[in-house]
């Protein structure tokens, strides 16, 4: 599960503000917001064969995002598309890639939480490596962790932000249990996600998944919905506890990062015969189908 450095990113350029900056050379400013308070949104993009599979979709959610933060000013889908293209092109990149694109409230006149202090606009960060899925298509091992979700009530989950310290304290618990994730529950004891996916069991070959309740609005995980009704698969959302974890058939990750991902062992027990599942096989290979033909150009 731990990522390696590829090769191919060693001589990166960076789009920052609209300017491509070698990775050794790149920077923010210390008064940027991101660096001040992690006051910034982001998405993660996947580009296949010249095309960014739900694009529209991850850009509206950056919106919402930044909209729910009151950034006074966010670029439009249009300017953010020519900046993934003029990075896509810099770079040479048209294909297995995936673009970590980070927007902030932008550069503070004098350090502060204050947003009054930002008085010059938004930066955009378009950060494109050569990147293969990062999940082992073998199965994953996760262990449930003691830090919980935030409500809606405590911070909303559909703002999609750069604070991620409780996903990092999770992964730290997974790191020290020798498991590849961790399986975060929400403020009840229901199961919302892990660190950094969200996840669907399978139960007498029904598809469930957590209620949006205390995790993000995933695109994966919503194309994931789509692909169940377009071919005729029974699935539910609805609140999940550790032990229907325990008992389900299959077990199964979404993510951008990752795409689908089995997972085999959840707190040392394991799920189903231990092995990647018929449904989550088959909802993969629907899954590739489905971004090897849709998808917008950039390329």
């Amino acid at each position: 599960m731990l990522q390696t450095f590829n090769e191919k990113n060693r001589d990166l350029l960076i789009n920052i503000k609209g300017k491509l900056i070698h990775r050794d050379k790149a920077g923010v400013s210390p008064f940027d917001s991101a660096v001040q308070g992690g006051d910034a949104v982001w998405e993660g993009l996947r580009v296949y064969d010249g095309r960014i599979f739900k694009l529209t979709e991850h850009l509206d959610r950056l919106r919402h995002s930044a909209l729910a933060l009151a950034f006074e000013s966010i670029p439009s889908h249009e300017e953010i598309i020519d900046e993934i293209r003029k990075t896509l092109a810099a770079n040479s990149m048209t294909d297995g890639v995936h673009i970590r694109l980070t927007l902030t409230r932008g550069v503070k006149i004098t350090s502060g939480m204050d947003p009054r202090l930002n008085q010059s606009g938004p930066t955009l960060i378009v950060l494109a490596e050569h990147k293969a899925p990062v999940y082992d298509k073998t199965g994953l091992t996760l262990i449930t962790s003691s830090i919980r979700r935030f409500s809606p009530d405590t911070l909303d989950p559909k703002i999609h932000h750069n604070n991620l310290l409780q996903s990092i304290m999770a992964k730290i618990e997974a790191n020290a249990a020798g498991a590849d994730d961790a399986l975060m529950l929400d403020q009840r004891g229901f199961v919302a996600e892990t660190n950094a996916t969200h996840i669907f069991i399978v139960t007498k070959s029904v598809v469930e998944t957590s209620r949006l309740v205390a995790c993000p609005e995933g695109i994966t995980r919503a194309t994931v919905l789509e692909l169940c009704k377009a071919n005729s698969i029974p699935c539910i959302e609805k609140d999940i506890t550790q032990a229907e974890v325990y008992r389900a058939e299959e077990m199964f990750c979404t993510g951008t990062m990752g795409e689908l991902a089995p997972v085999v062992k959840v707190d040392g027990r394991s799920i189903g015969d231990g092995l990647p599942g018929a449904m989550t096989r088959k909802l993969s290979t629907l899954y590739a189908e489905l971004t090897s033909r849709e998808g917008v150009d950039v390329v």
